[in-house]
């Protein structure tokens, strides 16, 4: 049999140059057959196949159409040698080009045989069958080894003879099926091949696993061309071919599985107890009438009391009423406080992200919070643009012309293309491929040519004498991989006798493994060895480590088992200007761990020149100035403030480059939409410009671009050439780029912000401190004088920029820090000694949330299972999801989730593929939410013996899964150690209630009015992302992981929960509602006239308004 992958591409080929359906595959399989012809000729093949070709009717073909042709042929012949169909006897020998035609006579028997085989209609043969007699009679040539049907003869009267197909399959079979078309009431599906003659039909009511949810059309389940598993149902005898119906229901499309028996199973359970619910005795509630006449005969003494007790019953407490107890479900916030918070609003007190800002309504916040202009703009064409795609595929999405469809997709495909892939992309596309920078020096002499290197001595001395020390260099000194290296040599770590490890803590993971790297080959060691590195699910360290990198989040997790730090001879802190969470909370402790272990030395660099700060915090220990190697640079402020902060960029950048002399630019933007659009402009405006300036070498940074991209930057700039570096706050001190000479500051910053009243966090566009104003303008003095051209004002820059940024720790959520003191039994935190203590109002509100996680008690102490969940590194939420797994025998599967969630998003959607990326995410949706849809990921991939094709095939990141997969050991690890049961279940609904148990305050109801979701705790709208399974589902309860807010607030990975879990699981927080009292929710609800809701004037209802309008309108007659 053809291999169905060449047929595929054939088909595509010939409607893409001939533009002719080959729907059943007659062309591709005649174009087959003429390769066989030439198949064993071994020089100069295409040749004799385009020779074959020509004379067989295709003298009018393009060539790109033949060697296209020949080409996706000749691709499948090393591993899979095609069988293909020839039009000869299987017993004459065809060699070489000595019989280039087709005889005539086994032509003729041959279409005849297939007349039969096909029930066509009779046929003239011409002489010389060739590709245009294929094409005119639509007839399928195939040989008799194909043919699975077995034909059987039968004479139905004067009609004359007739074939009819007996089929070898049979009712309840399980086969892999392909779409072949798609109508109104179902979808048509090839039996095992794409191929196949043999079809079925689908019914759009059995296309779903569950078989009781109904879609409006087949095509929002499957598309053309699609692999499903299906089964036979039902197999009818017709006149001339055998009708078969099949069925998606039960039938688990990723692994082919029948699973009917479970569903039934569940409904069978569901019926039992509904039956035994109509089976209860029931009373009809009493009317109001009904119980004031009662009242009024018991009053005369015509009727006794005790005849009719459910008078005095509350009927909440009538369980046999008559009605949906479902429907009459309601909950409702629990108000009650906890004994250690009784006195504190914490409800009222909530952080302000806009308190980030020193004057939030200076020229340069309202510049913020209004965003760029040019930015907007361009940002509203993609989105007109992909409207406009969407609605052609609309038009064309339920059309039968295949034609028409193919057609669209290639226009849409191309048009992504075009608007994705621009020229300047295109252009970084064939730029050659370099890592790092270039330097002919041993590594022997690249650490003698360090800054710090000439001060090693006085280093040394400091570290021997003190025990605290703050070091103050620039970013690329050399402090971070050579001081440790130093204390190393000069064998520092070696406390009484016993080597110790020297510690060295980074802010960012990627930072910890590649500075580790480094460290290992300046040493000559082995990562893992002498040198090693420690991060979050990631322990790549030995016995013999000496240097230990990991990140400020790590060492403050080994705090909770060794506070005193005693496996530790020196800890150095690097970056600490960059003031994370843990790094704050690093501080105090180890201040409190040198208390007890004195031989213990703590060292603090930073790259910013507030360094008097940390120094008297830590005892007023030395402070040590590593010289840089600066140069003076020119700053220039704006005269007046500039409105679009990222137009003024792209004219200062152009103004640069035409009127300045020699030297790269570096520009800071906020964000990763900026630097692209940023690249796209300046491309165009130098493509107007022509050869009229030098050539200027656009190069984003940001954290989402390839490495091999982000390299490009360290690259010098060709003679007579300008390179501009279009970069984020990274740029700042985490990177240094030699020959920056202009830098351009817009002034603004994206800064991590938690808002506790969404419960999210937040990215705000910010202004910059005057510290990092200060370092952006030093970037562009590292080789030469330079200039720094400020996008503000002299005046902003002093009364609207704050001297230093905000430490993480008074602006971000504090439950999984104060967990973390509570574990190390630090009870007193308002006394913690903090080096900036964060707001009360935080605090408080973190407190709240790990009660209402059953972390602490009702006096503020930390529960077992709080002492548990500190075990985990990760949100406290995940931590309680976890930990109630395993009560509710699911914990396999959530870690799965847990570990899914843990990494970056597991799809892709190529621009230029989104609807093909799209179809195949569907595969895995799960009708209960995104949760499941993971869940459904991670069994697949395994199924697929964690395949790289399946990746490539589903659209999803090999790399993250593989991380996933590593997070999960480590979870599991966990597990063990705290002797936690690893168990499965069957019924996925429990998996659904262990992430209702950790994350019940992200929860969101949704209006039957508006069809919008609004937040419990606030009563925030909020909305489900098109791309999420459940989606257009009407549920009416959803818990989200995270809030994403870009244009919406939008849920991100949602699933449908049932509102009865949430006072079961989360009694603290939830409470069902009383039906006798209004809750204050319910209070600040208003009655809104459902006859004109969308009136501009919603009190056009009321009498007073008619009235006043009669009013008007008689005033205006007596005018």
């Amino acid at each position: 049999m053809a291999d169905d992958r060449v047929l595929l591409q054939l088909a595509g080929l010939v409607t893409k140059y001939l533009q002719v359906s080959d729907e059943e595959f007659m062309f591709s399989k005649f174009v087959l057959s003429l390769y066989k012809l030439v198949e064993n000729v071994k020089n100069l093949r295409y040749d004799a196949f385009t020779k074959t070709v020509r004379e067989n009717g295709g003298e009018d073909f393009q060539e790109e159409f033949i060697r296209d042709v020949f080409a996706a042929i000749e691709s499948s012949r090393p591993e899979d040698k095609i069988k293909s169909e020839s039009l000869v006897h299987t017993e004459e020998k065809v060699s070489g080009l000595n019989e280039p035609k087709v005889k005539v006579g086994l032509l003729k028997s041959r279409l005849a045989e297939e007349r039969l085989l096909n029930q066509s209609q009779s046929i003239t043969v011409k002489s010389e069958p060739s590709i245009r007699t294929v094409l005119e009679t639509k007839d399928v040539l195939l040989p008799k080894q194909e043919v699975a049907d077995e034909v059987i003869k039968t004479r139905p009267g004067s009609n004359g003879t007739r074939f009819k197909r007996r089929l070898n399959y049979a009712v309840g079979e399980l086969h892999k099926g392909y779409v072949s078309n798609i109508t109104a009431y179902g979808a048509f599906v090839r039996l095992d091949s794409p191929a196949s003659f043999t079809s079925g039909l689908c019914h759009v009511s059995r296309m779903l696993f569950d078989g009781r949810t109904r879609i409006k059309h087949p095509q929002d389940v499957v598309k053309p061309n699609q692999e499903v598993y299906v089964k036979i149902l039902q197999i009818e005898s017709g006149a001339r071919k055998d009708k078969i119906s099949l069925t998606m229901v039960g039938i688990d499309q990723l692994t082919g599985l029948d699973k009917l028996d479970e569903i039934e199973e569940s409904d069978s359970r569901e019926r039992g107890r509904e039956k035994r619910i109509e089976n209860a005795p029931k009373r009809r509630r009493m009317t109001s009438p009904e119980r004031w006449e009662i009242r009024q005969l018991i009053a005369s003494g015509a009727a006794s009391a005790a005849d009719y007790p459910e008078l005095n019953q509350n009927v909440e407490e009538d369980s046999n009423v008559d009605g949906d107890d479902d429907i009459l479900i309601d909950v409702e916030l629990n108000t009650d406080e906890p004994e250690f918070l009784k006195g504190r609003n914490y409800s009222s007190k909530v952080a302000n992200p806009l308190l980030i800002m020193k004057n939030p309504a200076g020229t340069m916040s309202r510049a913020a919070m209004s965003g760029s202009k040019l930015v907007q703009q361009a940002r509203e064409e993609r989105i007109q643009q992909q409207k406009q795609t969407e609605s052609e595929a609309r038009a064309v999405r339920y059309s039968s012309d295949p034609l028409a469809l193919m057609r669209q997709n290639d226009n849409a495909n191309r048009s992504q293309t075009d608007s994705v892939i621009s020229e300047w992309r295109r252009g970084q596309q064939n730029h050659k491929i370099e890592y790092g920078k270039k330097t002919n020096l041993s590594i022997h002499q690249q650490r003698k040519s360090l800054p710090v290197y000439g001060m090693r001595s006085e280093l040394v001395k400091a570290i021997r004498e003190n025990q605290f020390l703050v070091i103050v260099g620039e970013t690329g000194s050399g402090k971070t991989t050579q001081i440790v290296q130093y204390v190393y040599e000069e064998a520092l770590n070696i406390v009484h006798g016993k080597h110790k490890v020297i510690g060295c803590t980074q802010p960012r993971r990627v930072a910890a493994a590649s500075v580790a790297k480094r460290v290992a080959e300046e040493v000559g060691c082995k990562v893992g060895e002498e040198v090693g590195y420690y991060v979050r699910f990631e322990d790549v360290t030995s016995s013999k480590t000496r240097i230990k990198y990991m990140t400020d989040g790590m060492l403050q997790r080994e705090a909770l088992l060794d506070p005193s730090m005693l496996k530790y001879s020196l800890i150095m802190l690097d970056e600490a200007h960059e003031r994370t969470i843990a790094t704050d909370v690093l501080f105090a402790l180890l201040k409190a761990a040198t208390k007890v272990n004195p031989d213990l030395k703590v060292i603090v660099t930073s790259a910013t020149l507030d360094s008097q700060k940390f120094s008297h915090y830590f005892e007023d220990c030395p402070i040590i100035q590593i010289p840089g190697r600066t140069f003076p640079v020119e700053v220039l402020f704006s005269r007046e403030p500039e409105t679009d902060y990222f137009a003024a960029a792209i004219d200062c950048i152009m103004q640069i480059h035409v009127s300045e002399p020699n030297g790269d630019i570096l520009v800071f933007l906020t964000g990763q939409e900026e630097i692209d659009t940023s690249c796209e402009i300046l491309y165009q405006r130098m493509k107007t410009l022509g050869k009229s300036v030098p050539e200027l070498i656009i190069l984003p940074v940001y954290s989402a671009l390839p490495s091999e991209m982000q390299s490009r930057i360290f690259e010098p700039a060709p003679e007579g050439a300008r390179k501009v570096v279009l970069a984020t706050n990274i740029a700042e001190t985490s990177i240094t780029i030699d020959g920056i000479k202009y830098v351009v500051d817009p002034g603004y910053v994206k800064v991590n912000a938690y808002d506790a009243k969404l419960g999210m966090d937040l990215l705000i566009v910010s202004p910059i401190s005057q510290a990092q104003a200060n370092q952006r303008s030093g970037r562009a003095g590292r080789t030469g004088p330079g200039k720094c051209f400020r996008l503000y004002t002299e005046v902003a820059f002093k009364t609207e920029m704050l001297p230093n940024p905000i430490p993480e720790i008074q602006r971000q959520n504090l439950s999984l820090t104060i967990l973390m003191l509570k574990a190390m039994g630090i009870n007193d935190l308002l006394n913690f000694e903090f080096m900036d203590p964060p707001p009360v109002s935080t605090m408080v509100n973190a407190l709240h949330a790990l009660y209402t996680l059953d972390a602490l008690d009702d006096e503020g102490f930390l529960t077992p299972i709080g002492g548990r969940m500190a075990e985990f590194p990760m949100e406290p939420a995940l931590a309680k999801t976890v930990l109630a797994s395993v009560d509710l025998g699911c914990s396999s599967e959530v870690l799965s989730v847990v570990a899914m969630l843990s990494v970056q998003t597991v799809f892709y959607r190529p621009k230029e593929k989104q609807t093909a990326a799209d179809q195949r995410k569907q595969r895995f949706h799960s009708i209960h939410g995104d949760h499941l849809t993971l869940l459904n990921v991670f069994k697949a991939w395994e199924l697929s013996g964690r395949s790289s094709s399946w990746c490539k095939e589903n659209y999803i990141h090999e790399r993250s899964m593989k991380k996933a997969l590593d997070v999960r050991k480590q979870l599991i690890s966990i597990m063990n150690r705290l002797r936690l049961s690893l168990e499965s279940c069957d019924d996925v609904s429990v998996v659904r209630k262990a992430f209702c148990s950790g994350f019940f305050r992200n929860l969101a109801k949704r209006d039957p009015h508006d069809g919008i979701y609004n937040t419990l705790v606030d009563q925030t709208p909020v909305h489900l992302h098109p791309l999420l399974a459940i989606f257009g589902k009407g549920i009416e309860y959803v818990i989200y992981h995270t809030l994403l807010l870009t244009s919406k607030e939008y849920m991100h990975c949602a699933s449908a929960i049932d509102p009865k879990w949430l006072t079961e699981l989360a009694p603290r927080f939830f409470r069902k509602s009383d039906p006798n009292n209004l809750s204050e929710r319910k209070r600040k609800e208003k009655i809104v006239p459902l006859f004109d809701r969308f009136a501009e004037s919603q009190d056009a209802w009321r009498l007073t308004s008619h009235v006043e309008a009669k009013k008007r309108a008689l005033s205006q007659l007596h005018q």
